[in-house]
C-alpha cells in the first residue's frame, strides 16, 4: 500500500471492553503500556485490526510492536489509517517523505541532552495538538536510548479533590518559544543528524484547557508539559511558577510512568492526548535513529459531565 491509497478517514476504535480477535495485547507496566503481537505493520491491514491496534492505544495509552520493518512509505500508510499527518513545524523532514522526520543523535555527540529529553506532549503549543505519534527504531545504542511515557490520567486523577476543583478553571498556555524560538538555534545545530529550522513563530502562544477531556474515551487528563506550557492565562509569572513547577514534577512522577529499551524494530505508537513522554540522552559516543510519523488531533477541550 502507498500513502496516497491510504484512506484519510481514521478507523474506529473496536469497542470498549471488546476482546481482540486478531491481535495480541500483552500489558507491559502498571501505569500505562501494552505488547501488540500477531501484526506485520507493512502488510494491507484491514480495518478490524486497524480498530482493534486504536482500542488497544486507547486503553493503554502507549502500544509496542516488536520486529517491525518499514519503510517511510509503508510507516506513513500505516499512519493514515488512524488519521492524517498533523503538521509537523520547524523540523526538517526526511527527503521525499514530508510526513517523516528522522530523529537521530549521531555518535560524535558529546551534549548532555537528546532531541525530546524534556517531558512534552508533542507540539502542545499548536491549535489542534496531534492525536498520536508513531517512531520506529532503525538504529539503536548498545545501552541507554531509552524513553519513558507517563499516564495524564492518573497524573489528574491523584490530585487533591480541592486542586482539581482549582484547575478545571484554568487554561493553559502553550508555545514553542523555548523550542524553536531563533534564541535556540545553536542548541539545535548540535544535533548533527536533524535540520531545525528555528523561527520567530516559535513565539506564538496558544492556550488549551488545563484539564482536557479525551474525545474517543471521555476520560479527563492534565494537560500540560514542562516543554511547551508557559504560564496559565491571566496569571502573572510570580504567581504561577510555583504551581507550573509542581505539576511538572507530579504529572512525570515515576508511578506513572512507562519505560521501553529499544531493539531494531520496534515501534512505539502512542496517544498524545492523555501521555506526555521524553527520552533518555546516556548513551554519548554511539549512534540513534528514529522514523517519526504523527497523526492530526483536535483542539482540546474539557466536557462539563451532564
Amino acid at each position: 500500500m502507498t500513502a496516497t491509497d491510504a484512506p484519510l478517514v481514521p478507523v474506529p476504535a473496536a469497542p470498549a471492553g471488546h476482546h481482540h480477535r486478531r491481535i495480541t495485547v500483552d500489558r507491559y507496566a502498571g501505569a500505562a503500556g501494552a505488547v501488540i503481537g500477531g501484526v506485520d505493520l507493512a502488510d494491507e491491514l484491514d480495518d478490524e485490526v486497524i480498530g482493534e491496534i486504536r482500542r488497544a492505544v486507547l486503553d493503554h495509552h502507549v502500544v509496542f510492536f516488536r520486529g517491525q520493518s518499514l519503510t517511510p512509505a509503508a510507516q506513513v500508510a500505516f499512519s493514515r489509517r488512524f488519521g492524517p499527518a498533523s503538521p509537523v513545524p520547524f523540523i526538517e523532514p526526511v527527503a521525499e517523505h514530508p510526513e517523516v522526520i528522522a530523529v537521530v543523535r549521531e555518535a560524535s555527540e558529546r551534549q548532555h541532552f537528546a532531541f525530546g529529553s524534556l517531558w512534552h506532549s508533542d507540539f502542545s503549543f499548536l491549535p489542534e495538538p496531534p492525536f498520536g505519534s508513531l517512531l520506529h527504531a532503525l538504529e539503536v545504542p548498545p545501552y541507554g536510548g531509552d524513553t519513558l511515557w507517563a499516564n495524564q490520567h492518573l497524573a489528574l486523577e491523584t490530585l487533591s479533590p480541592g486542586l482539581r476543583a482549582t484547575l478545571r478553571g484554568l487554561v493553559g498556555v502553550h508555545s514553542a518559544r523555548d523550542g524553536y524560538a531563533p534564541k535556540m538555534q545553536g542548541v539545535h545545530d548540535l544535533f548533527r543528524g536533524m535540520t531545525v529550522h528555528t523561527s520567530d513563530a516559535a513565539l506564538a502562544e496558544q492556550c488549551h484547557p488545563v484539564i482536557r477531556t479525551h474525545p474517543e474515551t471521555g476520560r479527563e487528563a492534565l494537560f500540560v508539559n514542562q516543554q511547551y506550557t508557559i504560564g496559565f492565562d491571566g496569571w502573572w509569572e510570580r504567581e504561577q511558577r510555583s504551581l507550573l513547577d509542581f505539576l511538572f514534577a507530579h504529572s512525570t512522577q515515576d508511578a506513572f510512568t512507562v519505560r521501553w529499551h529499544w531493539q531494531v524494530g520496534d515501534v512505539a505508537f502512542w496517544d498524545n492526548r492523555c501521555v506526555q513522554h521524553m527520552a533518555m540522552a546516556d548513551f554519548e559516543g554511539h549512534r540513534r535513529e528514529m522514523h517519526r510519523t504523527t497523526v492530526a488531533g483536535d483542539a482540546p477541550v474539557r466536557r462539563v459531565p451532564a
